[in-house]
């Protein structure tokens, strides 16, 4: 049965691709994917052939790598960050159910784990992650998930945040958590992690400009305990010299 690759390729950079990540790709006889994330791992392995389209391609973009693997190649599709955490590894998994193909997903650093390193430990408590992008899910289910996970006081992070064409949903998602969340409530933004241009902001809930937020940004938000330290973001666990016994 022919082997196909899902691959997390995290943030971009080489040092935070997995070494698992690598072998796959360097045994893959065709790397497919979205062309900004081509653009990434082409300079890694620069012989292999390619198969790239753009966004909103992504059905179109398996179905024509399922068929490389159908010809006895094998075949890598690579994702930013996971392929499994809105990447392309369940799509590729739906497709794949009726053909002679073994799927194999290769896990990858996703933004919540390697932005929030750089913002210090905004996630040592439960959080929930939240895509704003509303091209594939209601933008009403959207808002009662923001509510759901501020009333609970989750810590929230924000992938998908605001493009060219949806520069209003940060600004709503914002209004709905401040309905729960302190306006003092701390956040941090992370720009192109892992990329030229990668720096990181730390502001407020009420003093989030939505305008320093593009699509390749991730926005973290605090819980009730969250606060700064030295322009790091810290969210306390609850140890406070306790030891826990699953720890």
């Amino acid at each position: 049965m022919q082997k196909f690759y899902v691959v997390g390729i995290g943030p971009g950079s080489p040092e935070q691709m997995t070494e698992q990540a690598k072998a796959a790709l360097a045994e893959a006889d065709v790397i497919a994917g979205y062309g900004a994330y081509i653009k990434l791992v082409q300079p890694l392995y620069p012989d292999k052939e390619y198969l790239q389209n753009g966004m909103t391609g992504e059905v179109k973009r398996c179905e024509l790598a399922l068929a490389e693997a159908l010809q006895g190649k094998t075949v890598a599709m690579v994702s930013s960050g996971d392929a499994g955490i809105y990447g392309m590894a369940g799509l590729i998994l739906e497709l794949a159910q009726d053909l002679p193909v073994k799927v194999v997903v290769v896990p990858g650093i996703t933004a919540a784990a390697s932005g929030a390193a750089l913002l210090g430990a905004p996630l040592m408590h439960d959080f929930a992650v939240i895509s704003l992008s509303d091209r594939l899910t209601e933008w009403q289910l959207i808002e009662k998930r923001l509510a759901a996970a501020s009333s609970a006081d989750f810590n929230i992070v924000i992938y998908n945040p605001r493009s060219h064409g949806r520069p209003e949903h940060l600004a709503k998602a914002r209004e709905i958590m401040l309905q729960y969340k302190k306006a003092t409530t701390p956040v941090g933004i992370v720009k192109n992690i892992g990329r030229e241009g990668e720096h990181t902001i730390v502001t407020t809930l009420a003093g989030l400009d939505t305008e320093q937020v593009d699509m390749f940004s991730t926005v973290f938000v605090g819980n009730s305990q969250t606060y700064v330290w030295n322009d790091k973001i810290i969210t306390p666990r609850g140890y406070q010299g306790k030891r826990e016994n699953n720890d």
